[in-house]
């Protein structure tokens, strides 16, 4: 690792919110490379800084998606839609003044990266869309929302040591969902997770506020038209389960291959949230693949 770079805080005021934003280096970019943008969804900047600390190489922005941490709603909405993050995004690589931008996207971020490209293509040069949990690609994509929602269900009316027991159970299900799903209920304590309810019902994962991320469909045909350099990615460990099997067919319907990255679904996290995975391999990972290879 190398010396941290300077990290500089900005907030952009968008139609409906202000955006909190993260810089790591300067703008415009040094050394020949644009900018690259990383974002998650629900997750905020936070789980990107030992990320970042292996990619000095680069100007690294962060951002947290509106409604999340640090940046605020004005529009009184509640969910975390896709293309609205993706035009909340155009108006910052704008503010940026750098674009187009090289794009990583985890997770939900990976689906916003997705919409971004089919909604304004000159944005983004390279997107690594990495484990994107767009359910509707999927061949069993019925039972796979069928099991969605009895995560959601299970939340509200348990809590949610028991909603995110069914999450675990979701996100780690081998192959294609079977009715019986969830049946019996998995025990919050067999993974460490309180029995109790606490009276919360604003888990973004759970609350139906990011059911429009596993509801959106990318468009194929847009993806394949922008001039934007396309690549879907999952971690190996993560091989068979829900968000393997998206990424997977994701590529597939845009005729490329499936780029595989170290670890696993949070596999770039460091100790920000108490499961490390494997960054500064997956750093590098990520640096072959921005520079072009599969």
């Amino acid at each position: 690792m190398t010396t941290p770079t300077i990290l500089t805080t900005h907030t952009l005021d968008v139609p409906g919110a202000t955006l909190t934003y993260d810089v790591r280096g300067s703008l415009p970019a040094a050394g020949g490379h644009p900018p690259l943008l990383a974002i998650g969804q629900p997750m905020d900047a936070s789980g990107f800084g030992t990320l970042a600390s292996y990619l000095t190489d680069r100007t690294v922005v962060t951002y947290d998606p509106r409604g999340i941490s640090r940046s605020t709603r004005h529009d009184g909405g509640t969910t975390h839609d896709p293309e609205q993050q993706a035009d909340d995004l155009h108006l910052l690589i704008e503010e940026l003044g750098a674009g187009p931008v090289d794009l990583f996207g985890s997770s939900g971020g990976a689906v916003t990266g997705l919409a971004l490209v089919a909604r304004h293509p000159q944005d983004v040069r390279t997107l690594v869309a990495h484990e994107p949990p767009a359910l509707s690609v999927l061949p069993d994509a019925a039972q796979a929302f069928a099991a969605a929602r009895k995560v959601d269900e299970t939340y509200a009316e348990r809590g949610w040591g028991a909603g995110m027991a069914m999450f675990i159970a979701l996100t780690s299900w081998q192959g294609e969902f079977t009715s019986d799903f969830g049946d019996p209920a998995p025990d919050p304590a067999a993974f460490g997770l309180p029995a109790e309810d606490n009276g919360s019902r604003d888990d973004p994962l759970m609350s139906g506020a990011s059911a429009a991320v596993t509801a959106y469909r990318p468009d194929v045909e847009a993806l394949r038209a922008a001039p934007t350099r396309v690549v879907i990615a999952a971690g190996i460990e993560s091989k068979g389960i829900l968000t393997w099997r998206t990424s997977e067919a994701i590529a597939a319907a845009l005729g490329t291959q499936l780029a595989v990255f170290p670890s696993n679904h949070g596999g770039f996290l460091g100790d920000e949230f108490g499961q490390p995975g494997e960054p500064e391999a997956f750093a590098a990972r990520l640096r072959e693949v921005l520079d072009g290879e599969s």
